[in-house]
């Protein structure tokens, strides 16, 4: 019985976010624990009436709590690279290693500090605790963790429903599997979507059935874009080639309010293809009824 798109979208999720999607906690205080020594020297600085020879005196003595700095600025990096102030030259701070014993070198590391307003931000005390301050860094910085975590969510629910069906990882189904993995576990040929051996396409997961390969997709998207677009044509793209290809099938979940953004797209992909499903459909046990 042919679906009907309408329908099918309205089902569309605004979201799949789990607790652990917004921080994760335990990635930021491991990344904290691993300078709060170095971090609680620096505590010293907070509220010092000369905090230029104070921590001129901390890099002489603790050379590495310069390891700490990049992150005080929310920079991952160990090597910070700033024009000054005529923008004539570049300066480069590298925070890994520790500067020799000499008063150029401490010197500029205090300019850097005076310049970017980290001396400030202690000698005024506006932070009481850089423990704390770097907690709250760290939880900022992982917030950008959340697309790739977003992107996990939708292949781990996927695996979740392949799992309740009965199939075993690494027995009848397999995570991220290349073109030419399945070509040489199977001897199947794939030449029609690897153009002649040109591309080499991965897929999220590859069940294995008696009678059947297939290779499946997934995604989710919550917010629109000019991606999703591009998602849809080259998935329709995928499923025409597939479709000539014996032995093998192309199944495709994606959900997400998103699509409403790219609606036509996404409805002229589920126009041709047979087997694109979204959340409801798991839930509906169509893993059960599709892979046999």
């Amino acid at each position: 019985m042919k679906r009907n798109f309408n329908e099918w979208l309205s089902g569309f999720r605004d979201s799949i976010a789990d607790y652990g999607y917004y921080i994760d906690f335990g990635k930021v205080h491991r990344n904290v624990d691993g300078i709060k020594v170095e971090l609680n020297i620096l505590n010293s600085l907070i509220g010092s009436k000369n905090i230029e020879l104070d921590f001129e005196n901390l890099m002489r003595k603790y050379p590495e709590v310069l390891k700490c700095i990049p992150l005080l600025l929310a920079v991952r990096a160990s090597e910070i690279y700033c024009q000054d102030e005529n923008g004539g030259h570049l300066f480069q701070f590298d925070f890994g290693k520790y500067p020799p014993n000499s008063h150029a070198h401490y010197e500029r590391y205090k300019y850097f500090m005076r310049e970017t307003g980290l001396f400030d931000l202690l000698e005024n005390h506006i932070v009481n605790n850089l423990v704390d301050y770097a907690t709250g860094v760290e939880t900022g910085l992982d917030s950008n963790g959340r697309k790739n975590r977003g992107g996990h969510l939708m292949e781990d629910l996927v695996e979740s429903f392949i799992q309740k069906a009965g199939f075993v990882k690494d027995v009848n189904y397999f995570k991220e599997m290349y073109i030419h993995q399945i070509t040489n576990k199977w001897n199947i040929d794939l030449s029609a979507i690897s153009n002649q051996g040109k591309m080499e396409k991965r897929f999220d997961f590859v069940v294995k059935t008696p009678n059947m390969i297939y290779g499946i997709e997934t995604n989710f998207y919550g917010s629109g874009g000019s991606k999703l677009n591009e998602t849809a044509r080259s998935y329709k793209t995928l499923a025409w080639e597939t479709g000539e290809i014996e032995g093998f099938t192309f199944v495709w979940f994606t959900d997400g309010k998103g699509w409403t953004s790219a609606r036509n797209n996404l409805e002229e992909t589920f126009d041709v293809m047979q087997h694109i499903y979204n959340i409801k459909d798991l839930e509906d046990g169509v893993i059960s009824e599709v892979f046999k």
